[in-house]
């Protein structure tokens, strides 16, 4: 169904415009579609993507490979992996199936669903394969998860995990201000990538 760059254009065309194209401008319904993936109206000639705002921006890849990455990810049963997709596309750079792979992650993602209150464990840990290198939070060719856990009188409660590009303030706090409410208790080990969790708005414990 979708062996050809024009097909899998197609698709999203009609996703994008549920009910047939219509131009912004002059309300034209008949288009034709140039370089760069354009769509141009046949009227006045305003152009517009269907792209835009959505996880194929800006992409360099052609949409058919985006196709058969989600077809791929959706069709494990066993988890997926970016050295996986790597191989499976034929991915010159593991960086580029990382990045693609957080991109389709995060449409499985309940926008809507409710963040972790009250108090918050947090850490990371390194996830991969035995491989020779340095140990610790500079880890390379291995992926860094962030780890979120309610702590309730009774136990544990839900649970909210992320990899992250690195252990840095600016990632970490990114995935604390996403995944806990404000005024939360964030209990952390001394490690400096937490050091500027209180000035969010967050109650921090180490």
């Amino acid at each position: 169904m979708f062996n050809t760059e024009e097909q899998c254009m197609q698709y999203v065309i009609d996703l994008r415009w549920s009910d047939g194209y219509e131009c912004f401008r002059c309300k034209n319904k008949s288009y034709w579609i140039g370089s760069k993936k354009r769509i141009i109206c046949t009227r006045c000639e305003f152009q517009t993507t269907a792209i835009s705002e959505t996880i194929f921006e800006q992409t360099n890849k052609p949409l058919v490979l985006w196709f058969r990455a989600i077809w791929w990810m959706i069709s494990q049963k066993n988890g997926v992996s970016a050295s996986g997709l790597q191989n499976i596309l034929g991915l010159g750079s593991y960086k580029t199936a990382w990045t693609w792979l957080q991109k389709l992650r995060l449409l499985t993602v309940n926008p809507d669903r409710e963040k972790l209150i009250g108090k918050v464990e947090v850490d990371e840990t390194f996830v991969g394969g035995k491989k020779e290198g340095k140990r610790g939070r500079g880890s390379e060719n291995k992926s860094l998860v962030v780890i979120a856990v309610e702590i309730l009188k009774k136990g544990t409660g839900r649970i909210r995990l992320q990899i992250v590009p690195t252990a840095s303030a600016k990632d970490l706090t990114q995935f604390i201000t996403t995944n806990i409410e404000l005024g939360s208790t964030i209990m952390t080990d001394g490690w400096k990538g937490y050091s500027g969790v209180s000035e969010k708005g967050y109650y921090h414990q180490i």
